[in-house]
């Protein structure tokens, strides 16, 4: 698909068929595409543990769950646990910015050398900013927002259906041995949807001109209709729900999977 389509098509999908094994390497592309993803002095914070489900132990499973997220795991084969790796930078003390350097990624028309890092951004910048969990938690976390959002975007890509939950980090952490440096973020639940993939159309938003602004603050961001008919060309923004007919696609959902009513 085109990347706009892709943007377009993605839905947080819930009906998963349980049955149908995720293929290797379409896990692996999702991966690749969070390791390529944007991400700020080059940290790397984002980790990850792929677990599938008949895998794990049903008592390690029934951990996992969470009251908006216990029949998803079910359902969905594949689940992917994001994790924030708050020790990468302390441990590597500017490592990865100076191999940005030795590539040319980073110019010395721009101030950067490896001295640079050693004696100013380093000691002034990124240690201090260890030192402010929060500030660095909320600075580490967009990152690995940043990274995960493009592993979802691949992940339909690719033909599947994927949706981000918040797991129960205490738990998460202990039932998959993470190392005591990494703040659990997020599971993403991935498999091939049971559900027709518009699955009821594009979500609700708020009004564009209610979150964009230009200039200042107080100033909408004008929206062009000549835009949005592009873009609907383009198949990025699509019919919104509730499409006709999705009461009775969840109803046969429910009876052919033997759902909960």
């Amino acid at each position: 698909m085109e990347f706009k389509e892709v943007v377009g098509r993605r839905r947080s999908i819930r009906f998963f068929e349980p049955d149908k094994p995720v293929e290797r390497e379409k896990i692996q592309t999702i991966l690749e595409a969070a390791r390529l993803a944007s991400c700020a002095v080059n940290a790397q914070w984002l980790r990850a543990i792929v677990v599938e489900r008949d895998n794990l132990p049903e008592e390690k499973l029934n951990q996992l769950k969470t009251p908006v997220a216990a029949l998803t795991l079910d359902l969905a084969p594949v689940h992917i646990y994001f994790f924030c790796d708050l020790g990468t930078v302390t441990r590597n003390k500017g490592g990865p910015l100076k191999e940005l350097i030795d590539v040319g990624a980073l110019a010395p028309s721009h101030g950067w050398s490896h001295k640079f890092v050693d004696d100013f951004v380093y000691p002034q910048i990124l240690e201090p900013m260890t030192k402010n969990r929060e500030g660095y938690l909320a600075a580490a976390v967009a990152d690995c927002g940043g990274a995960a959002h493009q592993a979802l975007l691949t992940a339909f890509d690719e033909g599947l259906g994927a949706c981000l939950n918040t797991p129960n980090p205490m738990l998460t952490k202990q039932v998959l041995g993470a190392p005591d440096d990494w703040v659990s973020i997020w599971v993403m639940l991935l498999g091939y949807p049971a559900e027709s993939w518009e699955a009821g159309g594009q979500r609700p938003r708020p009004p564009f001109e209610e979150l964009y602004f230009e200039g200042d603050a107080n100033t909408p961001f004008r929206r062009d209709p000549a835009v949005v008919e592009r873009l609907k060309e383009a198949k990025m923004i699509q019919a919104p729900a509730p499409l006709p007919g999705r009461k009775e696609e969840i109803r046969k959902l429910i009876d052919r999977l033997g759902l909960p009513e």
